[in-house]
């Protein structure tokens, strides 16, 4: 038997508390990226540089950047910490599941060398435990999403969050608040899934990249933030580009439900009226703020887990 000290497993709060922390920073620091893709996708005719000229051709043009950015930073902070709280659960409950996980001495390990504070899963259940963990979140904070679109949109001219529900639910009840969930899952399944396993392969392979002999060495946290930010980058580029078209579907139906209906009415109407090209619109933004937020926020979450982890050992 070792006589090394065993690693004790950061609690599930602390799981929660590092995802809220690392999401609501992230979700300050990028709003005006947010905001600019949401005035990209309300309309055809506009693009980023109109809608950049725009703002800051009006009052205020920095505060009209951080438009929204409370809601923003409750949503994203909030669903990061369900997000990261519920996969933590899913992971450490797949690692008990037999042909799982990756198994040294009956104790789940992340594999030697690796730049992550998290068990080391398949490919499939590290698609399948983002993608689970991810809907549910957001089914949770989809109130605040819209909220937040509609906010944002030059369709309404919402002055408050409060004002902002109130006409909310009295012109559509409970159901406005979760309009554009199907879309929204929808995009954020796959997305989700597809983040987490590319973020896994890409630190394997970096972290192969950056070892030296013959012989891996074990992560340590200076080493470890450079190989999942930029890991983290990879997974986001790929996964945003995948999933666009079902971003700019939702957007849509959350500012204008009553126009397109549902997702496949939504897709319809665009590839009609606008073409192939409205898929994709504000898949730039997107890309920029996702690469930046998803990668903050994750190697931000890791480095708290592995350093808490360190104190409790």
């Amino acid at each position: 038997m070792s006589d090394a000290p065993q690693r004790k497993k950061a609690s599930s709060a602390f799981h929660i508390v590092a995802g809220l922390g690392s999401g609501a920073v992230s979700a300050f620091l990028l709003q005006p990226a947010d905001l600019l893709k949401t005035r990209v996708q309300q309309s055809q005719a506009s693009t980023l540089t109109r809608a950049f000229r725009e703002i800051l051709n009006g009052p205020n043009p920095v505060r009209s950047l951080w438009r929204g950015v409370t809601p923003s930073v409750i949503r994203t902070g909030c669903g990061s910490a369900l997000y990261f709280g519920m996969l933590n659960q899913m992971r450490q409950y797949a690692t008990r599941l037999p042909a799982v996980p990756i198994v040294s001495g009956g104790e789940v390990k992340p594999a030697t060398g690796s730049s992550s504070a998290l068990p080391k899963l398949g490919n499939v259940a590290n698609l399948t435990t983002g993608a689970l963990a991810r809907v549910a979140a957001g089914f949770i904070v989809n109130p605040i999403t819209v909220m937040k679109v509609r906010y944002e949109s030059t369709h309404y001219a919402y002055k408050s969050l409060a004002g902002a529900a109130k006409d909310i639910a009295a012109k559509e009840g409970m159901r406005g608040f979760f309009a554009g969930f199907g879309a929204t899952a929808v995009r954020d399944a796959p997305y989700a899934g597809l983040y987490v396993l590319v973020y896994e392969q890409a630190k394997a392979r970096f972290g192969a990249v950056a070892t030296t002999g013959e012989h891996l060495k074990p992560a340590t946290m200076s080493s470890s933030a450079p190989i999942n930010f930029a890991s983290g980058v990879v997974a986001a580029v790929t996964a945003t580009t995948l999933t666009n078209p079902f971003d700019a579907i939702k957007t849509r139906l959350q500012i204008a439900p009553s126009r397109y209906g549902n997702m496949f009415k939504a897709a319809r109407m665009m590839l009609r009226d606008e073409g192939v090209k409205s898929m994709f619109s504000g898949l730039s933004m997107r890309i920029g703020r996702k690469a930046l937020s998803s990668a903050f926020t994750w190697t931000v979450y890791e480095e708290l887990i592995r350093r808490a982890e360190r104190v409790l050992v």
